[in-house]
């Protein structure tokens, strides 16, 4: 979702933005699946068709109905773990110039690739890691010397593309999807919307997009828009933190009963999705579909690479990102293995934190509630206030708890937050920790009216170099209503 008015804008080739396969009439019937199978399809079409994203593993199509790309992947063992490179690609030269000033996207021809993900499948087949690969990562393209890793596929298409990837990640890829972001916009409409969050306004006149701060749910052009956006203050990495809410949106919403059991819907979804993908090896996906049929939203995981360098300025004065190499290859080294990236490797002694250990997480992955526990007027909105100027994401508006007598400010966590939750205890000197039957992160606010702390630059936060791999859920990234 690349705009066209960057100056490093320039990856180009050929492809098909809104190729939708129509359901052929007069073709007999085929016999009606079961319940488990329909849920399977709505799986393998929940996780990969997205803004970014667009994908379909499910079993009615045909090879046929799917193009082909030849990317030189390398075939995966049977029932074994499987790596997958979904590249997006951006089409608009057989779009009309309406269509083409309705969607923001300029008047350039050609193709160009932004968006770079490797999906990891586990050999158990009950768990998938998603890995984003900043479109601006500084890196060496084979045969081409130090570009962008984006730049790769102008280079030598596909295989160049994946060829760049195998060699910056140490993995081998065993499936190369293709997909035409624009169709995106479709699929979204097909599905009803999605629900998204943003912890700060969005004004972007260049994609079209105005949101205030706050819960929207948003049609196909909205969430384009909100996926290719960069208007806000970590630029690129936080249009990744919004493409995979918005791939968890999707995924939740092609799980939901609704979707299910809506076969005109569902059918509608199919036939919007096929004509978007380009996969090697040319199987249709049912491989795909028969292997994701067991995973669930929550064991959907999303990884950041880590970075050392956010704002390296390339030998041509571009911006550009690069890698904390060490850490990185330790992330991609756990991915090899098998091993879920926030478990430590065999090598590495394990972890002791204590309490009052000094927080992981930085404020600006972090996102949580505010709820005012007491009847003193005002104070929650002057805590989300303070909290999102300290770097935290707040996108709802300050609510009230039940009871109005909690003397002490309580930071309360779930299962597997505490990290996040001693960042934000740390920004409120003198809150409490408590873990608690809840997914995320919330402060209680009490009558001892603790003040969040001053953050260290008056500055808008910006985006700041992470050295361990940040990990979150597709249930975690569901924005609720």
């Amino acid at each position: 979702m690349r705009d066209p008015s960057e100056e490093d804008a320039g990856v180009h080739v050929g492809g098909d933005a809104y190729g939708g396969v129509k359901l052929a009439p007069g073709r007999p019937r085929r016999p009606r699946k079961s319940a488990r199978a329909r849920r399977r399809n709505a799986i393998i079409a929940g996780l990969l068709s997205t803004g970014v994203l667009v994908g379909t593993g499910v079993v009615w199509a045909t090879p046929r109905t799917i193009g082909s790309v030849d990317a030189g992947v390398a075939p995966a063992a049977p029932r074994g773990a499987e790596n997958i490179l979904l590249v997006g690609v951006d089409k608009r030269d057989d779009l009309t110039r309406k269509k083409q000033n309705e969607l923001k996207l300029g008047r350039e021809s050609g193709q160009r690739t932004d968006t770079m993900m490797v999906i990891h499948l586990s050999e158990d087949h009950s768990k998938i890691t998603v890995v984003s690969l900043p479109r601006d990562t500084w890196t060496t393209v084979p045969g081409q010397g130090e570009h962008k890793i984006n730049s790769a596929y102008q280079f030598g298409g596909p295989k160049l593309a994946l060829q760049t990837v195998r060699q910056a990640t140490g993995l081998e890829i065993h499936r190369y999807i293709e997909v035409n972001v624009l169709g995106f916009v479709d699929v979204v409409d097909s599905l009803g919307g999605v629900t998204v969050c943003t912890p700060v306004a969005i004004n972007d006149p260049k994609t079209g997009l105005n949101l205030a701060a706050g819960t929207h749910e948003l049609k196909g052009t909205q969430a384009l828009g909100y996926a290719r956006t960069r208007a806000t203050a970590r630029s690129d990495l936080d249009r990744i933190d919004r493409q995979q809410q918005v791939i968890s949106a999707l995924l939740d919403r092609a799980l939901s009963a609704g979707t299910l059991a809506n076969p005109a819907k569902l059918a509608t979804f199919v036939n919007t999705t096929l004509g978007t993908i380009k996969v090697d090896p040319d199987d249709g996906l049912l491989g795909l579909a028969t292997q994701l049929r067991d995973v669930k939203l929550d064991n959907v995981q999303f990884v950041d690479v880590p970075l050392a360098d956010v704002d390296f300025k390339t030998p041509t004065g571009e911006s550009a990102v690069l890698w904390d190499k060490a850490a990185a290859r330790d992330l991609f080294r756990s991915i090899e293995a098998d091993r879920d990236p926030g478990e430590p490797t065999p090598s590495a002694k394990p972890s002791t934190a204590k309490p009052g250990a000094k927080p992981t997480v930085p404020p600006q992955q972090i996102s949580l509630k505010v709820l005012n526990g007491t009847l003193i007027t005002g104070i929650g909105a002057r805590t989300r206030s303070a909290l999102i100027a300290y770097g935290f994401q707040v996108p709802d508006a300050a609510g009230n708890t039940a009871r109005k007598d909690h003397k002490e400010t309580v930071v309360r966590y779930g299962k597997d937050r505490e990290d996040a939750a001693r960042t934000v205890a740390a920004a409120i000197p003198g809150a409490k920790l408590r873990q608690v039957d809840i997914k995320g992160v919330e402060v209680i606010l009490g009558s001892d009216q603790l003040k969040v702390a001053k953050p260290k630059s008056t500055s808008t936060p910006s985006a700041k170099p992470s050295a361990t791999p940040v990990t979150e859920t597709a249930t975690q990234n569901i924005c609720k209503k």
